[in-house]
């Protein structure tokens, strides 16, 4: 695999001062340690960014990071042939999550079944992702989940302010 790099890009800029977002692309060969990089590689992204870029990263969201690019490289390599990709890049205050495959089967999450031991990843993805889409590509498909990078100033982890509970009335 490549060395870790950011790539800048011609799209709109998401940093102060007209900077070009931030981004790493990686080539995952299908060995056995491929999955355990990747997840190497985005905590290493998100420490580049914290640190050369000044944005607030939260350990959740190295945490939900690491959980969701191994689900998404994951099934990548046991349903697709050949190459996977994996891009991370910084969108605003999220990190998005890219896994290209060469499989043009849309992946669907399939319906919650407590006996089911196996094939939660989908489920686990769109559970702790502010967004999550499935695109069909000229060759295989594209999913992309985007996780939240600082904690909400609430403490809320999902980013969105709880409910209001109704307080009893004596």
């Amino acid at each position: 695999m490549d060395p870790a790099e950011s790539v800048p890009s011609d799209e709109d800029s998401v940093l102060p001062g007209d900077a070009p977002p931030i981004k790493d692309t990686i080539a995952l060969d299908g060995d056995g340690f491929c999955i355990a990089e990747a997840r190497h590689r985005a905590v290493d992204f998100q420490t580049r960014v914290q640190a050369e870029h000044g944005l607030p990263v939260s350990a959740r969201a190295m945490d939900l990071a690491q959980l969701v690019v191994s689900e998404l490289v994951t099934n990548a390599l046991k349903y697709a042939p050949g190459p996977v990709l994996m891009e991370l890049r910084i969108s605003g205050a999220v990190v998005e999550v890219t896994v290209w495959d060469s499989d043009p089967v849309l992946a669907v999450a399939r319906a919650a079944d407590a006996g089911r031991v196996s094939q939660h990843g989908l489920e686990i993805v769109m559970a702790v992702a502010q967004g999550f889409e499935v695109q069909r590509e000229p060759v295989g498909k594209r999913i992309t989940a985007r996780i939240a990078l600082p904690d909400d100033p609430g403490g809320d982890v999902t980013g969105r302010r709880p409910q209001e509970q109704p307080t009893a009335t004596g």
